[in-house]
């Protein structure tokens, strides 16, 4: 069987992939070389995105000192939308919930507020928010691209109500 670089527990786009079990997912966490691994590969694809993680620990994110060149790939290619999706579920199949949460944040920074990936903010907004396992996580996100969206009174990831209140 082919090897994915972030294996999922379902089907991709590569049919020859087949997916992961509980139990390998179980014995990937246990391994430390592994885990390892699998942070220094989620490091490659942020620098192939024009993105360092700035802090193993907590998962903080900068942009990168080529960002310019690279998120002009990411505009002009959706496919790595896919990819990113696949990598934030990955993410969280392995335990770095944490990891998920900044790179989400991070790509609704870029889309929203500094406005420099408005070929991704789709993706990010119907895709990457909902891959936080964390409903708490994932509701302050959400109403992180609220407050950020333009129009507000367009937004339709989330209700009106609740947003207004959520503190």
């Amino acid at each position: 069987f082919p090897f994915r670089l972030f294996p999922l527990r379902e089907h991709g786009m590569n049919w020859r992939a087949r997916p992961l079990t509980s139990q390998e997912i179980q014995a990937f966490r246990r391994s430390k070389e592994v885990m390892e691994r699998f942070v220094r590969a989620y490091e490659l694809m942020l620098r192939f995105y024009g993105i360092i993680l700035v802090n193993k620990e907590t998962g903080e994110l900068k942009r990168a000192e080529n960002w310019a060149e690279r998120f002009d790939n990411l505009n002009r290619f959706s496919h790595n939308n896919l990819r990113i999706t696949r990598i934030l579920k990955c993410l969280g199949e392995m335990g770095y919930e944490h990891y998920q949460v900044h790179l989400v944040k991070f790509f609704l920074t870029e889309t929203l507020v500094e406005e420099t990936l408005p070929n991704v903010k789709r993706s990010a907004l119907d895709y990457f928010v909902f891959t936080i396992r964390s409903k708490r996580k994932r509701r302050e996100l959400v109403h992180y691209a609220w407050q950020h969206f333009k129009p507000r009174d367009s937004f339709v990831w989330g209700p009106r109500d609740k947003l207004l209140k959520y503190k």
